[in-house]
């Protein structure tokens, strides 16, 4: 390397230093890739949270596949510096002000370019090139399932699926900080109603490539054909610990669950999901509720509600919050913290809502007698004989 190339590169150097110590890095690509892996094409960097430490992500794309290594700040320095005097002959760094290019030539002579970043919003300030994604687009499950093409671009037929992957990864990250799991090795989960496995493979990629977790997961499919379907995609993949079987809540029975998720699960099936949730102490529970038949034949309102309630549209809404606060309360009463949010429609309906509980100790198995006391008064009052979850509760004697 010539004296003027060992100049811009220290320069480059010294730019990579102040963003990253100022916090403006947005994004780093090498490219131009001269080493003796022939498969590997680039290395994409971007400064991540990985269990509230920032660190910087490595993903190394190569022809077939992408590996992603993550590193320190000091750590990522030298590293990029090093693969620069090395084996890559190009690199792009982004920060919140500036885009800046290093080329290297075949005859060892380096040139950097600088140009201001043209995106501001209405009071000069400048955004992000991209939003914070809990899910990178450049994962090859992606590409795998359709969400994105070969060249790990979004295919625009996908964008509602994209969403919604990334929600469901950010809800999980967050409960899984409050659970008992945050530090556990070898977490366990099952996806029931799996479906094609969009978010079966994503929450595999995230606890398996992002978290370095020795992730057990399994999606459940009534339809045969998908599981098998998703069996080829993970062993295209070689995705270790993640398998699809034919089945239900009502017939698959695991030995260990840490994680339980039923999204979409229709009527009472929620109300299985959910038992075996906490049948099997769980510590998270994830569940989308629809088709709530079984509470609205039975309830009878106060006449105060009356004219309310000869809209049919309100008596289905009026239905779908006592199901679910039940269902929440209950979840409670089993020591879980329980939220019920709004969360993104599903392909099969446009039905938006999530109940997600996170368990507060492991230990703790005592039922709160004051919860079902609550419980019993709001049956009461609407004239509910029966709800499923808690006849599947008092069966197998948690009630």
């Amino acid at each position: 390397m010539t004296h003027s190339a060992a100049n811009s590169l220290h320069e480059f150097n010294l730019l990579l230093v102040e963003s990253c110590a100022s916090h403006s890095l947005k994004k780093m690509v090498l490219s131009k890739y001269r080493g003796a892996d022939k498969s590997l094409q680039r290395i994409t960097i971007k400064p991540i949270l990985l269990q509230n430490k920032p660190v910087f992500s490595f993903l190394y794309q190569h022809q077939t596949n992408h590996i992603t290594k993550n590193h320190s700040s000091d750590e990522a320095i030298g590293l990029i510096n090093s693969l620069l005097e090395s084996d890559f002959k190009s690199a792009y760094l982004s920060t919140s002000s500036m885009d800046i290019q290093l080329d290297i030539s075949k005859k060892g002579k380096a040139h950097i370019t600088k140009h201001k970043s043209k995106i501001n919003d209405k009071n000069g300030q400048l955004h992000d090139r991209e939003k914070h994604r809990f899910v990178d687009i450049n994962r090859p499950f992606l590409q795998q399932l359709g969400v994105t093409d070969k060249q790990c671009k979004l295919i625009p037929a996908m964008s509602r699926k994209w969403k919604q992957i990334n929600k469901f990864i950010e809800v999980f990250s967050q409960a899984l900080e409050t659970s008992p799991l945050a530090k556990n090795e070898g977490i366990n989960v099952v996806d029931f109603g799996s479906g094609k496995g969009y978010l079966t493979f994503a929450i595999h990629d995230y606890l398996r490539h992002t978290l370095h977790n020795d992730a057990q997961v399994t999606g459940v499919e009534l339809r045969q054909g998908l599981a098998d379907l998703c069996n080829k995609t993970a062993l295209t993949l070689d995705h270790q610990g993640l398998s699809f079987v034919c089945g239900d809540v009502k017939t698959h029975a695991p030995k260990h669950t840490d994680v339980m998720i039923a999204l979409h699960a229709c009527d009472i099936a929620t109300d299985y999901a959910i038992h075996y949730g906490i049948r099997a102490n769980a510590a998270i529970i994830m569940c989308s509720p629809c088709c709530h038949k079984q509470i609205r034949p039975q309830m009878q309102s106060p006449e105060l509600f009356k004219p309310m309630l000869q809209y049919g549209v309100h008596m289905g809404q009026q239905a779908e919050m006592v199901t679910d606060s039940l269902r929440a309360l209950f979840l409670e009463a089993h020591g879980y913290t329980t939220k019920v949010f709004e969360f993104i429609s599903l392909e099969h309906t446009n039905k938006n809502k999530m109940i997600l509980a996170v368990k507060k100790s492991q230990k703790n198995s005592k039922v709160n007698s004051e919860i079902v006391a609550q419980i019993a008064d709001i049956k009461a009052y609407y004239n509910i004989k029966e709800h499923c979850l808690e006849t599947l509760l008092n069966e197998s004697g948690k009630g």
